[in-house]
């Protein structure tokens, strides 16, 4: 069995090298620190806005230890070309102090982190994590100027839907715009309730899941789903808390019952993604063996 063949500009880390290395990725670290603070506050700023960040960030650390552990056996080597991606990413962070959006700062911290796994890991063990590691990007927080008419698309699509759903189990409801009133009093379906969220993390968690498929019509069945059915949850959690309005009133949305909504469209959602991409697991007493 031959060994993989390393890149010319790979070498073995000397003990030396290494604690340079740690070194720097120490530096790094401090020189990031605003940056991780930044998109720790968004993702716990709100379930509506980027909640998913988290939840996809403990699934990469998960498959890229798993990827990992499946090359465990070779050596550790390091990899040159590791300075060029990570010198442009210390770049556009210094640009971003000067400008302050954080968010080209975000961008290059996710861009740094295969410099890094060049210099730490090599070009074989990069190659295996680099996919998983590029998701990080769907986890940055989107400027609304960009998915403005997004949100309000799925908040015509989740009024239109709610309102048809709602009078076809017999309960009285007029719709306009993004308005609903039913006897409760009246709910309109704001940004927050649009399911922008809940589409942004099923998609982002339908691509993940994708990757590691080794069947394509599953990859095709996670992508293609991943959109309707985000959308889908929605319409029935905007049904759900216009039928509490219309039994309770309109107080029953300054309860705990409007974030809980929120948080069972990602737990029914994005469980439903992981099923679809489990692969079938065949046991051999159940394969029949024909002489």
């Amino acid at each position: 069995m031959n060994s993989p063949t390393l890149h010319p500009t790979e070498v073995a880390l000397t003990k030396q090298s290494h604690w340079m290395l740690w070194l720097l990725a120490v530096q790094c670290a401090v020189l990031f620190a605003p940056t991780f603070l930044w998109l720790w506050e968004r993702w716990t700023m709100s379930v509506w806005q980027n909640g998913h960040g988290i939840l996809v960030a403990g699934l990469v650390i998960y498959l890229v230890r798993n990827e990992l552990l499946k090359l465990k056996a070779l050596p550790i080597e390091s990899n040159g070309w590791g300075f060029v991606i990570l010198i442009p990413a210390l770049i556009l962070h210094m640009l971003d102090t000067g400008i302050h959006s954080q968010l080209l700062s975000g961008i290059a911290l996710v861009f740094s982190l295969p410099g890094f796994s060049l210099l730490f890991l090599g070009s074989l063990r990069t190659k295996a994590i680099l996919f998983p590691l590029a998701t990080l990007l769907l986890t940055l927080p989107i400027p609304l100027v960009f998915t403005e008419s997004i949100h309000l698309a799925l908040r015509h699509i989740a009024t239109k839907s709610a309102a048809f759903l709602l009078k076809l189990i017999g309960v009285p409801v007029f719709s306009s715009d993004t308005l609903l009133e039913v006897e409760g009093g009246s709910l309109m379906v704001a940004d927050a309730c649009s399911g922008f969220a809940t589409l942004y993390a099923a998609m982002t968690i339908a691509i993940l899941t994708a990757y590691f498929c080794t069947s394509a019509s599953r990859r095709i069945l996670l992508i293609l789903i991943a959109a309707p059915l985000a959308i889908a949850v929605n319409i029935v959690r905007v049904v759900v808390l216009a039928l509490l309005v219309n039994w309770f009133g309109l107080d029953i949305l300054a309860t705990s019952a409007h974030e809980i909504s929120g948080l069972l469209t990602f737990m029914i959602a994005l469980p439903i993604i992981f099923y679809l991409g489990q692969e079938p697991v065949v046991k051999l007493d159940q394969v029949e063996l024909k002489e």
